[in-house]
């Protein structure tokens, strides 16, 4: 049994993938609105008030659970829930509200017993699969790239929590960020710059991004974003005999050594098409207790420390 907790946009998304893998499931939602929604578009009932309101009536542990709440409330949910005594969590990138909750999140777990994966759900994607064949059959990654631009015109800071604004990059830009590093490995040295601190009221850190270092691969790496031109996310990784383009992240593209073609790679996306992409793959390998390719709690902490403060500028 699973219990999946929040039933907005990405809760139905897992409800999806969920039954296809014939997984029985409790939803649990707050809102009247979004449990409507729910119901209607997966024919699943919700238990609505919430999760506090749900463990009051005492139900049994499950096997597991997915965390699918806003940004705001991640970190309180997952506690609850290891308070509860469930002790296998899927939550939602990047798993906390405020940085300070990184750390109480961790400390919990390890107490309890818990674990806690990130579901950073584009290392499962069909062309990270192919792209990992293509990197091992070179003999490894030699440089990589990538973009994070956002395209903040687009967005209405008032659709969202304060706090998901004020860390955009660590809630959405490290989907890019941790791919990227997923692929070419974690830095050992990065140096980074920030600039526009006065161009987005919702974000102040900075809306220019500009950095480089070395992963303990000994690959090389750079990276740039700038919110307020124009952009898209992108990775580009470097072998001994090829470059590969993730551009846009679901399709993968390869130029040889010797030719400035670019051609695409076939890969059977066909899972990534008929659900969101890399969800279907990411929750079967949760469910069946295949934990390697996913981003604990703990390395999430390592990796905010590390590099994630030092690129964005947050400091709470």
């Amino acid at each position: 049994m699973i219990w999946l907790i929040g039933v907005g946009n990405m809760g139905c998304e897992y409800a999806k993938v969920l039954a296809a893998l014939h997984c029985d499931y409790i939803a649990v939602g707050r809102g009247e609105a979004s449990a409507t929604a729910f119901e209607s578009n997966t024919g699943h009932p919700v238990v609505r008030g919430g999760l506090d309101a749900f463990l009051t009536m005492g139900p049994c542990l499950p096997d597991a659970a997915i965390v699918a709440v806003g940004i705001d409330q991640l970190a309180s949910t997952a506690s609850s829930l290891m308070e509860y005594g469930v002790r296998k969590i899927l939550l939602e990138k990047p798993g906390i509200g405020a940085l300070s909750e990184i750390y109480r999140l961790c400390a919990q777990a390890k107490e309890s017993g818990s674990e806690i994966l990130l579901a950073y759900n584009r290392r499962f994607y069909a062309s990270v699969f192919a792209a990992e064949r293509i990197i091992a059959e070179d003999n490894g990654v030699v440089a990589f790239n990538f973009e994070f631009t956002e395209w903040t015109h687009t967005l209405d800071p008032q659709k969202y929590a304060p706090i998901a604004c004020r860390h955009w990059l660590l809630g959405n830009s490290s989907h890019v960020i941790d791919t990227a590093f997923f692929l070419g490995g974690q830095p050992m040295q990065i140096s980074c710059y920030r600039a526009g601190e006065d161009n987005l009221s919702w974000h102040p850190t900075a809306s220019i991004f500009a950095g480089a270092g070395m992963s303990d691969r000994g690959a090389l790496f750079t990276y740039q974003a700038a919110w307020q031109s124009p952009g898209r996310w992108v990775i580009e990784v470097l072998t001994r005999k090829h470059r590969l383009y993730f551009k846009p992240m679901e399709t993968l593209q390869l130029q040889n050594i010797g030719s400035v073609a670019v051609n695409p790679v076939e890969i059977d996306n066909r899972l990534d098409v008929e659900y969101k992409p890399g969800f279907y793959l990411q929750t079967k390998a949760f469910v069946e207790g295949d934990y390697s390719r996913f981003c604990t709690v703990e390395q999430q902490k390592e990796h905010i420390e590390k590099y994630y403060k030092t690129i964005s500028g947050y400091v709470d």
